[in-house]
């Protein structure tokens, strides 16, 4: 149910996402999910691939700092609403979202949410229990 995120973080100088999109491509890893927040003097790029501890081995022999992080994708409706149903579940639990990002797979059908949590064990549970689909790494590494 948990899914392997690469965080990558960036000097805030033009040309360097470019730089790990150029490398990443050059090595057949294929993005699945991409987040990239940023801050005056840095920036952090959140990362799902399909191979991940290659694309970790690269970007570290490229020169990038690399962590890992587990996150949560959830499936939802995509409809009004779809989104608004998980969170109140998440609230009900008392779950704390540290952040979030999302993307779609084909329009009207469902969509896909990352989350991270501050306590991902507890989220797992509150949402299996309300019948909410989480993906697996497989599943969202050959999407």
């Amino acid at each position: 149910m948990k899914v392997e995120q690469i965080a990558i973080f960036l000097e805030n100088k033009s040309g360097r996402l470019a730089d790990i999109t150029s490398i990443l491509a050059g090595h057949g890893i294929n993005i699945r999910a991409m987040s990239l927040a940023d801050t005056a003097d840095f920036g952090i790029l959140r990362i799902i691939v399909n191979d991940t501890d290659n694309a970790k081995q690269i970007l570290r022999d490229n020169g990038f700092t690399v962590g890992t992080t587990e996150v949560l994708v959830v499936e939802v409706q995509d409809k009004p609403g779809g989104l608004a149903e998980v969170l109140q579940i998440i609230k009900d639990g008392d779950l704390n979202i540290e952040y979030m990002y999302a993307f779609t797979q084909k329009s009207g059908d469902t969509g896909l949410i990352i989350f991270r949590f501050d306590e991902i064990d507890d989220a797992v549970n509150v949402l299996m229990k309300a019948g909410v689909r989480l993906l697996s790494g497989e599943e969202v590494y050959s999407i």
